[in-house]
C-alpha cells in the first residue's frame, strides 16, 4: 500500500492481538506461505492500516480508529463490499480478499485487500526527486485525470450500479455533516460554522449528474509510481464510497488544492503541495476536470466550500477524541489550529 519507508513498528496503543487473527487469515487468503509478521503503516489519520506477511506475501489490513466514530463512518464492510469489485470497472483500486465483522478475531471489524507499492504524496513533496514546473504539472494533472477516471467508470462492471442512494445525495449529505459536526463540536469550537452552513444550505445547488464517488479524493489517498511521480499505481480508502454528485469529490479535491498565494493558515489547514511551482490553478483544475467528463461545472464554487467544510468536521471528528484521551497520538494536538483555519477559509470563500 504505502512504500516501505512508511511501515512503522505498531504504536503501543494501536496493537492487534494476533493469537486468533493468524488462524483466522491462514484459512481464508489465497497465498498464506511462510512466517507471519505484522507491522503498521505510519500515514494517516483515521482508519489504521497494517502490513500482514506470510513470508513473501503480502498483503493489507484495514480496521477503524480507535475509540467511538460517527455512525456509519470508517465502515469496513462497505470498503471491503466495494474494492471486491470495482479494480474490475477502476484497476486503480486495489482487491479485497476478506471481511471479518467478528469482534473477537481482534476487537473490531476489518478487512484484507492486495498491496500496491508506491509512493504517497502528503503535505509535502517526497524528497529524492526533481520537483521542477514540468513534473508538477504532470503530477497535477494525472490527479485531475484520476478523478475524471473514476466519475466516467461504468458501476455495472464492478456490480455497484446499485450502491447508494444518488437520489437527494446532496441534501442528505449537507444534513449529515452538519449534525456530525454538532456532534464533534467541543467549547473552543466557533460559532461561525453555523453561519458556514446556513450558507451552504441556501446556496446549495441541483445535482445534474451521477457518478461512483470515492468521497476522500486527494493526493495522499493515492499511490504514484516512484519512478514517476506522474504516474498513478493505486487510490485508496474506499471507506465512504458510493453513488452520487461527482462534483463532490471535485470540490472536496479542490478543498485541498492550495495555490501560492493562499493565506498560511488554508495551507496549515488541509494543502496538498500544489501551491509549488508548475503545478494546475485551481481553475485549470476545474476546466481539466469539465473537458474530461462532460460535466456542467458552473457552480463549482459552492462544491469547493462544502469540501473546506467537510474537512474540517473530520478533523474535529478527530481532535475530539484526542481531547477526550481515545487516542494518544500527539499528531493530532494541532488540529484545533487546523479547524480554525479551515473556517476562516470558508467565511472568505463564502464572503460571510
Amino acid at each position: 500500500m504505502q512504500p516501505d519507508r512508511e511501515v512503522i513498528d505498531i504504536r503501543p496503543d494501536e496493537g492487534i492481538e494476533t493469537e486468533r487473527l493468524e488462524p483466522w487469515l491462514r484459512e481464508r487468503l489465497p497465498e498464506v506461505d511462510g512466517a507471519f509478521s505484522l507491522a503498521q503503516f505510519g500515514g494517516g489519520h483515521a482508519n489504521l492500516t497494517y502490513l500482514i506477511r506470510f513470508g513473501e506475501n503480502e498483503y493489507v489490513l484495514r480496521r477503524p480508529p480507535l475509540g467511538p466514530v460517527a455512525p456509519g463512518a470508517h465502515d469496513m464492510g462497505r470498503e471491503h463490499a466495494v474494492l471486491k469489485g470495482l479494480w474490475q470497472a477502476f484497476p486503480l483500486a486495489p482487491q479485497s480478499y476478506v471481511y471479518c465483522n467478528d469482534q473477537e478475531i481482534i476487537g473490531a471489524d476489518f478487512h484484507v485487500m492486495e498491496r500496491r507499492h508506491g509512493l504517497a504524496i502528503r503535505t509535502e513533496l517526497p524528497d529524492g526527486y526533481d520537483w521542477n514546473a514540468e513534473l508538477n504539472r504532470r503530477v497535477g494533472e494525472m490527479a485531475v485525470d484520476v478523478l475524471a477516471s473514476l466519475h466516467t467508470a461504468d458501476p455495472a462492471i464492478a456490480g455497484l450500479d446499485g450502491l447508494g442512494r444518488p437520489d437527494g445525495f446532496l441534501e442528505r449529505q449537507m444534513s449529515g455533516w452538519s449534525r456530525r459536526w454538532e456532534a464533534a463540536a467541543d467549547e473552543n469550537s466557533s460559532t461561525t460554522m453555523r453561519d458556514i452552513v446556513g450558507w451552504l444550505e441556501k446556496k446549495r445547488p441541483e445535482s445534474n449528474h451521477v457518478s461512483l464517488l470515492h468521497n476522500d479524493f486527494k493526493l495522499d489517498n493515492m499511490l504514484v509510481a516512484a519512478d514517476d511521480p506522474a504516474r498513478a499505481v493505486a487510490v485508496l480508502d474506499w471507506d465512504m464510497c458510493t453513488r452520487g454528485d461527482p462534483l463532490a469529490d471535485l470540490g472536496y479535491m479542490l478543498a485541498f488544492w492550495g495555490e501560492a498565494g493562499d493565506d498560511p493558515a488554508w495551507i496549515k489547514g488541509a494543502s496538498m503541495p500544489t501551491w509549488n511551482d508548475g503545478f494546475p490553478t485551481r481553475d485549470q483544475v476545474i476546466e481539466r476536470y469539465a473537458q474530461a467528463t462532460g460535466f456542467d461545472c458552473a457552480h463549482a464554487d459552492w462544491y469547493h466550500l462544502f469540501g473546506v467544510f467537510k474537512i474540517a468536521v473530520i478533523l474535529q471528528q478527530i481532535y475530539i477524541r484526542y481531547l477526550r484521551g481515545q487516542t494518544q497520538d500527539d499528531r493530532f494536538a494541532v488540529f484545533g489550529e487546523r479547524i480554525d483555519g479551515l473556517i476562516d477559509k470558508a467565511q472568505t470563500l463564502a464572503k460571510l
